[in-house]
């Protein structure tokens, strides 16, 4: 496999380094590296990508879902697309079969394969360098911005850039009026007889016990008639334990769906953050903020990959024009308002969330649904969507949010930490 250029972190010094600087190598900061090379100018704009050492740093392994674009499956990713679906479905907490053909594909892409393909795509790229190390401080500087850390032996290092976009996940939420979490373990199975229909990709099944306030689903995505990824999601303020979440999947696939006799070939847990706190985009006068920690993250849904492609298109085409690149602003002010009236809803028991959600897919159009759930939606479209929801628990949520105060919240939980116990797409 081709790997990237790489250097030894550089000793500290006057002068810029690249044009930019991308701290963190995951979603965001590799997507917004794919576009600015894409981003035709001349001449092309240095760039230098740092990424922690091999390490608990770096984010595991996963899943990312998302819907394409109008240009088709996986249009201009770089990646290979591992799965694909048109016909999408929820199930009801009674087992009620909602949903149908959706206008657009639902794609899937893991982790592991979009960054080999971005391996190669910076090795062949003259004006890319890849730098290991550890960041721990990112800040404006007399040439523009520094990033400065250590490297794997320990060694401090220092880079500037005309600017500078940190990736990495925010250590602490910005202070919200409501904070949950979706949180979720998934198993990777393989049945011993066919158990699954490939062209349906099952994107809640409201069927699992429900906590008292929030929302549990699974989440079951086919490969193969045999194999599927199967998640077992909650939308709550705490962790799960790995044996809670084990617990959780064994009884959806031993009772609820009882799948037989199958093996369990791979797993993946993780947390997104839902939460109708203000993301700073920009931290410096040439330092900004992507991806969840610029906001990305949809808080009623927890979807960022697509978001994160608009966004970086957007920086990219802003520095090839010359123009200052801050961050456009990830989600439209009414989806924001209309996330954070769910969230007090859901945190406050006033809606039953397998219920809301049934509804949601019950009495509207599915292309309506889906347009709304990846932020395309038209205001006519919204304001049927809010006409067919629980309409006065929504709107005291709504109303009561400017008298309440927006509180600190904690540290980003990490999915298995053993003092949690309990808390992407």
């Amino acid at each position: 496999m081709n790997r990237p250029k790489t250097a030894a972190a550089p000793a500290a010094h006057t002068g810029t380094d690249a044009d930019v600087v991308v701290v963190g190598a995951g979603a965001a900061g590799l997507s917004l590296v794919r576009h600015l090379l894409d981003a035709s100018s001349s001449p092309a704009l240095s760039v230098a990508v740092v990424e922690p050492p091999p390490g608990p740093a770096r984010s595991p392994e996963r899943t990312w879902c998302f819907w394409e674009e109008e240009t088709g499956p996986g249009a201009g990713l770089g990646a290979p697309v591992t799965a694909s679906w048109r016909r999408l479905l929820v199930r009801g907490p009674g087992g009620e079969a909602l949903g149908g053909d959706s206008p657009r594909r639902y794609l899937m892409v893991r982790s592991a394969n979009f960054t080999r393909a971005m391996d190669a795509r910076l090795a062949a790229a003259d004006a890319v360098t890849r730098v290991t190390g550890t960041v721990t401080a990112v800040g404006d500087g007399p040439h523009g911005a520094r990033v400065s850390g250590t490297d794997a032996a320990g060694r401090p290092f220092a880079l500037t850039g005309r600017w500078v976009f940190d990736s990495r996940p925010p250590r602490a939420l910005p202070p919200a009026h409501t904070t949950l979490l979706q949180h979720f373990r998934g198993w990777f199975v393989r049945t011993a007889e066919d158990r699954f229909d490939p062209g349906t990709a099952e994107l809640m099944d409201l069927r699992t016990p429900q906590p008292r306030c929030g929302l549990s689903f699974a989440y079951v995505l086919p490969l193969t008639p045999r194999e599927a990824l199967v998640e077992y999601t909650e939308f709550s303020p705490r962790l799960l334990t790995v044996r809670e979440y084990e617990s959780a999947l064994r009884h959806y696939t031993e009772r609820v769906r009882p799948l037989g006799e199958f093996t369990v070939t791979g797993a993946e847990q993780g947390v997104i953050p839902m939460t109708d706190g203000r993301f700073a985009r920009r931290a410096g006068r040439s330092v900004f903020r992507i991806g969840t920690a610029g906001g990305a993250t949809r808080p009623s849904t927890g979807y960022t990959f697509a978001t994160v492609q608009r966004q970086s298109a957007q920086v990219a085409a802003a520095l090839a024009a010359g123009r200052t690149p801050v961050p456009p602003r990830p989600h439209a002010r009414r989806h924001l308002a209309m996330d954070a009236a769910l969230l007090r809803a859901l945190a406050t028991g006033r809606v039953d969330g397998a219920d809301f959600f049934a509804r949601l897919f019950r009495r509207n159009r599915l292309d309506s649904v889906l347009r709304f759930l990846d932020g395309r939606s038209a205001l006519r479209e919204e304001v049927a969507i809010g006409l067919r929801s629980p309409i006065w628990p929504m709107a005291r949520s709504l109303a009561e949010l400017p008298l309440l105060p927006r509180r600190p919240s904690a540290a980003v939980p990490r999915p298995g930490d053993p003092h949690q116990r309990k808390a992407p797409r």
